[in-house]
């Protein structure tokens, strides 16, 4: 379910009174980003719902490459547990817990880790994830009237559109070029960096969206997102 420390990327450790919910919410950041660690703590150390101080200092070990670690959780208490084990370690500026929600924070974290974001990134990421963030950008220029852009019709040849893994797929592709990309559906338009926007656009599969993008390698980030859509995004 987990990855092995990747260097040069962030690790990601979710914090949980349940060892379920932790295992699934790590389960699918680890669908979105397979080169991040992504390290699951849940439940006490006889198997209750509760927090288990000992086990959280060690994954924040086990998920450090060297650049770090996002820590996430589900209730206060599990903040509490997060945070005491940052403060005993020997260099706490290297750990991050944010008051993130756990699901969307973990996926959008997951995703700007995958990138090779840094820590603050990666923790900004997590912190600006909302399951009720607009995918709409309307204060962005209509697609036609952007200067100098790169923009193309693009059908999803898979089965069920942009949902999380080729949503995921989409943004790291994005996060590793120069180009500023927007992606609409419908009257919609999300930015193709973030892929909880992407989900948000609900665009199925058999139908086109439409690729903008701007920027040095704008060319290539639409000639890249044609080839995911024409493999079904190895769905």
């Amino acid at each position: 379910m987990t990855a092995a420390p990747e260097p040069g990327r962030v690790g990601l450790v979710v914090v949980s009174h349940s060892d379920m919910l932790a295992n699934g919410v790590a389960e699918l950041a680890t669908q979105m980003a397979p080169d991040v660690a992504v390290l699951p703590v849940g439940g006490t150390e006889e198997g209750g719902l509760g927090t288990d101080y000992g086990a959280v200092v060690e994954a924040l070990a086990d998920a450090d490459s060297g650049n770090g670690v996002v820590v996430l959780y589900d209730l206060g208490s599990a903040k509490m547990t997060a945070e005491m084990a940052v403060e005993s370690a020997d260099d706490p500026s290297r750990y991050a817990v944010v008051d993130a929600p756990l699901v969307e924070g973990a996926v959008a974290a997951s995703v700007a880790a995958q990138g090779g974001a840094s820590l603050s990134d990666v923790a900004a990421a997590a912190e600006g994830a909302s399951g009720e963030t607009p995918a709409t950008t309307p204060t962005r220029p209509a697609l036609h009237v952007v200067p100098d852009a790169v923009t193309a019709e693009i059908l999803l040849t898979n089965e069920v559109g942009l949902h999380a893994r080729p949503a995921a797929l989409l943004a790291r592709t994005v996060a590793e070029l120069d180009a500023d990309v927007v992606v609409r559906y419908g009257d919609e338009e999300a930015n193709a960096a973030s892929v909880l926007a992407l989900m948000g656009l609900s665009a199925p599969g058999g139908k086109s969206i439409t690729v903008v993008a701007t920027g040095k390698d704008a060319g290539e980030a639409v000639r890249r997102i044609e080839e995911l859509a024409e493999r079904g995004f190895d769905d």
